[in-house]
């Protein structure tokens, strides 16, 4: 059991100087998502057209974000999206609350 976690979770990306984790609140349209972060504020989120072609967010993911220079406390871009297992391990690790 232990072995398949592993294999699963693999190399996790953890959140570097200047990202944040959050949570999918909604889906806003037009490739925009409101995301309620760790650091207790809730930004409208873009997703870049790179990840938007390679992965499907839906409410309640969890995801890193990175948060623009200019508002940064309303806006930011969506920069990775987390599995259900990879979720799990961050909020054993105590990486979110």
């Amino acid at each position: 059991m232990v072995e398949e976690e592993q294999e699963v979770i693999g190399r996790l990306r953890l959140p570097r100087k200047g990202e944040v984790l959050g949570v999918v609140i909604s889906m806003m349209g037009a490739s925009r998502l409101l995301v309620d972060c760790i650091d207790e504020k809730e930004r409208m989120c873009r997703i870049p057209g790179k990840i938007k072609r390679r992965i499907w967010v839906k409410d309640g993911d969890v995801v890193l974000i990175k948060p623009w220079i200019v508002e940064s406390d309303k806006k930011g871009d969506l920069v990775w999206r987390y599995t259900r297992l990879q979720a799990d391990w961050l909020r054993r690790a105590g990486h979110m609350k």
